[in-house]
């Protein structure tokens, strides 16, 4: 007999956010052949009356994880608790996550892949025979206790499949890639979450926001708060074209949906460096920031809209990236080398 998930939200997201994202896989937008995966094994598990197999999923971050990790035991009814792979630095700190688990229920652990190497080998057993064995004691006194655990389920989320060891991704039975959203897929997030903030949103504002969103549902949701309180502070309340363009200008998101410091970071190649290759390091000191904030913020969405590459001598600017600064490079040939 199932019975509604005792939920552990995490800390991070507000309660606005928390009422934005799905509540059921059902009502979850894209991602259509993971969904369609996962409700056989949650059907199959239900009629079983046994647990999932351990579940990864990986991908960039805004598209997905924790709301699929969190959907998954509402459709199972079952008991649900959240951990952090940042916060799991030796084996004590997840022995209670472990001996709390409900029989069936869901271990969900965000970013798994930050978890310390003690931490990931005190789960082995946990995950394939539900047991954890505890060392009390120490020196010649020392002795192993055996403890039995009731049957569940892990969920693990990443961003960096490759800091996870091969013994660890071995012991997921099922592995799920996110992928970016299409501009038509967050259209529709946009509106029905604009529903849910009891606002009027026109179709094409809609696809604008969507537009400029890269992508990623969690994006789209922070442009469409700032945008319906732009309506509401600069106009009626309505969110027509022309309120979302102007909304989303007075943020510094462009049409493809760089900010300002994206644009900062093409024009310091471009500028500072003639076009590139440039090392990472020398475009972060130049814009006085830490180079982990390029590589892990800024890059990635840089590199998938092809506006610059990475090269073994460094970045360089693609001449699509020259189109979209409205300039031209000082030599064409750096451009042309970016391409071919």
């Amino acid at each position: 007999m199932s019975r509604e998930p005792i939920l552990q939200p995490p800390a991070s997201p507000s309660e606005d956010d928390r009422a934005l994202r799905p509540q059921r896989m059902e009502e979850m937008v894209g991602q259509r052949d993971v969904y369609a995966r996962l409700q056989i094994v949650v059907d199959a598990a239900t009629k079983r009356g046994e647990p999932l197999g351990h579940i990864l999923f990986d991908g960039p971050p805004g598209l997905g994880k924790t709301t699929f990790a969190t959907c998954i035991p509402r459709d199972l009814g079952v008991g649900f608790q959240i951990g952090s792979g940042a916060t799991l630095k030796a084996p004590k700190d997840l022995v209670p996550y472990l001996t709390n688990a409900e029989e069936n229920s869901i271990l969900f652990i965000d970013e798994i892949h930050r978890m310390q190497k003690a931490v990931e080998e005190f789960l082995y057993p946990a995950m394939e025979d539900f047991r954890i064995d505890l060392t009390l004691g120490e020196g010649v006194n020392a002795r192993t206790l055996n403890i039995q655990l009731k049957p569940f389920t892990l969920i693990g989320a990443t961003t960096r499949t490759g800091l996870i060891s091969a013994p660890l991704r071995d012991r997921f039975q099922m592995r799920e890639h996110l992928d970016f959203y299409t501009i038509e897929e967050l259209a529709e997030i946009v509106v029905r979450n604009a529903r849910k903030l009891q606002v009027e949103i026109a179709t094409d504002a809609a696809t604008e926001i969507a537009t400029r969103s890269r992508g990623t549902p969690r994006l789209a949701n922070n442009r469409l708060r700032w945008v319906r309180d732009y309506a509401l502070s600069r106009a009626d309340g309505r969110i027509t074209l022309d309120v979302a363009r102007r909304a989303l200008e007075m943020q510094g998101i462009d049409n493809l949906g760089l900010d300002t410091q994206d644009r900062k970071y093409l024009q310091t190649i471009a500028r500072v460096f003639d076009g590139g290759p440039v090392g990472v390091e020398a475009v972060a000191h130049t814009m006085n920031l830490v180079p982990d904030t390029l590589i892990d913020e800024v890059e990635p969405f840089l590199l998938r809209s092809e506006l610059m590459i990475r090269t073994p001598r460094g970045r360089r600017l693609t001449a699509a990236g020259y189109a979209h600064l409205k300039s031209e490079p000082d030599n064409p040939s750096h451009a042309q080398g970016a391409l071919f």
